[in-house]
């Protein structure tokens, strides 16, 4: 039996000295140490202690890491697996650029001894640039701005402003919010009519796989009724609301055309084109790209003979309402399975491709553990447990959490194959965790069609390729056919790169990464990082 450290212990960490790196001696030989801008100011993960003393070596000096203190409420022994146990605890410090925090994770040694197998530290603020977050004394503000004054504020054509953020979109507001409070000058473009609208423009009965404890919003969270899986038109209104609570700078109606280097020196100059056909172009330090996970480009096969159908093509982009196509024949061509909803119609999935499928009912509460959940932590400190993890271990504990999801979703994934269903468990067995960071698909989030295929209400088709087109529907390359008055092509959208380049001038296209995928150190490319400059 390994005996926990006592926790007085923890605290004789090493401190600035002339020996910084020593704190590797508390660390296992294959230990990670992950950093989130604290030490860095980026994003890096090191694995074994030769790379960690390295990183320490040269990162120590530079940011001087003091004040270490242990929040003795947040340590303790966790047991994830019968067979399986570390000691988590969390911790603060300071250095010379601002205030961060950090997680350990200690694990057992054969010698009944305990060693550091993971650390993270994360920038919390910068140090003279607190967060303006209370209500202001200034008699001039103290009673807010009046809806006047509110107009023209965000009317106004020759406020300069520091950072303009393309998309008013969830991240593009949260983006905002958090410019706002720390007195830095933001401006949203949103090319919609309206907030929200990226998910009103969508098909009706779309709600969100997530639920409510993975996406609130800064400084004002969902209210305690809010639907767990939120339905899209709703979410559409609430980010409206947000944005006009919180007092954004928001320009709808506006379409970025261009961002390039500025005239002045380190600056970008960001051209926009409003509703009414007026132009602006803004010198501002720093764009923020908010424009979703995809590009707009729609991904349609290029299948022969389509001038030969008769029916209607569409991409799932179109889809709108059900009642669109009652009392038809339609088709959904998907890479994975993810049909829109028809009703009063006959229904036929073909699938391109093996599909890891997991239940919203019990793969989403496993998935996201009690990290995620009505009596969990804040998304605040939920979101830091989970970064908290270096994706290289998140890939070995989700091939053992998706077991358990197989189980408990048993009765679905048996039914499914013995329709012919193609499943899989994700790129080396993960699951869903990969394929999402990856490449945003691969995964179908169950709720209910599957037991519909099962049942053979929807009907499969994934034992052949589409040769082409005929008047009447489509041939496959093994003979068969497929009646269809419409085929809907559930295809997806183009690499969320494209999206960027379209705003970028040439010269810079090769500096921009990979939106998504993993880089050699397990770290996202490019999300929520810096894609590139001068």
């Amino acid at each position: 039996m390994h005996k926990p450290p006592r926790k007085p212990g923890l605290l004789h960490l090493p401190t600035p000295c002339p020996q910084r790196t020593a704190v590797v001696d508390l660390l296992t030989d294959e230990a990670f140490w992950r950093d989130m801008l604290a030490l860095t100011w980026d994003y890096h993960t090191y694995e074994g202690r030769d790379r960690v003393k390295q990183f320490l070596a040269d990162q120590l000096p530079k940011f001087s890491p003091s004040t270490l203190k242990l929040r003795e409420d947040l340590f303790g022994l966790q047991t994830p697996f019968e067979d399986l146990a570390w000691i988590q605890g969390y911790f603060t410090f300071d250095t010379t650029v601002g205030h961060a925090s950090g997680i350990f994770r200690l694990v057992p040694l054969a010698n009944g001894s305990w060693k550091g197998h993971s650390v993270y530290t994360n920038l919390e603020d910068l140090r003279g640039f607190p967060e303006k977050i209370r209500p202001s004394s200034n008699p001039e503000e103290v009673h807010g701005k009046s809806a006047e004054a509110r107009k023209g504020e965000q009317e106004r054509l020759d406020d300069e402003r520091s950072v303009i953020i393309v998309g008013g979109g969830h991240s593009g507001l949260d983006a905002a919010a958090r410019l706002k409070a720390l007195d830095v000058n933001a401006l949203i473009i949103e090319r919609n009519e309206r907030i929200g609208d990226n998910w009103r423009n969508r098909y009706a009965t779309l709600r969100l796989h997530d639920p409510v404890w993975c996406y609130n919003m800064p400084y004002l969270p969902f209210p305690p009724n809010w639907p767990i899986f939120t339905p899209a038109l709703k979410l559409a209104d609430w980010l409206e609301s947000y944005a006009h609570i919180l007092e954004l700078k928001v320009w709808t109606s506006t379409r970025v055309v261009s961002v390039e280097p500025g005239t002045q020196g380190g600056k970008w100059s960001v051209k926009v084109v409003r509703g009414d056909g007026r132009e602006r172009v803004f010198e501002v330090n720093h764009v923020v790209f908010a424009l979703g996970i995809s590009s707009d480009t729609v991904r349609m096969p290029n299948i022969l003979c389509r001038d030969e159908f008769k029916g209607q093509v569409l991409h799932s982009s179109q889809h709108k309402l059900a009642t669109d196509h009652l009392g038809k024949k339609v088709v959904v061509v998907a890479h994975v399975h993810q049909p829109p909803i028809f009703v009063q119609t006959t229904l036929t999935t073909v699938l391109r491709s093996s599909t890891y499928v997991m239940s919203m009912k019990n793969g989403i509460p496993i998935f996201l553990g009690p990290t995620y959940s009505e009596n969990g932590p804040s998304a605040d400190f939920g979101d830091r447990l989970y970064l908290s993890f270096p994706n290289a271990i998140v890939k070995l504990l989700h091939q053992r959490v998706i077991k358990v999801i197989a189980e408990a979703d048993k009765d679905i994934l048996d039914g499914l194959r013995r329709v012919g269903f193609k499943l899989n468990m994700g790129e080396d067995g993960p699951g869903i965790i990969q394929l999402a960071m990856k490449k945003l698909g691969g995964y179908y989030v169950d709720d209910g069609a599957s037991q519909k295929i099962i049942d053979g209400k929807i009907k499969l088709k994934a034992d052949g390729h589409i040769a082409r087109f005929t008047p009447t529907g489509l041939l496959f390359e093994d003979g068969s056919t497929l009646d269809a008055d419409v085929v809907v092509f559930a295809t997806g959208y183009g690499d969320a790169r494209e999206a960027y380049l379209q705003l970028l001038p040439a010269h810079l296209h090769s500096a921009v990464q990979p939106i998504w995928g993993l880089n050699e150190e397990g770290e996202l490319n490019s999300v929520s990082r810096e894609l590139g400059g001068h």
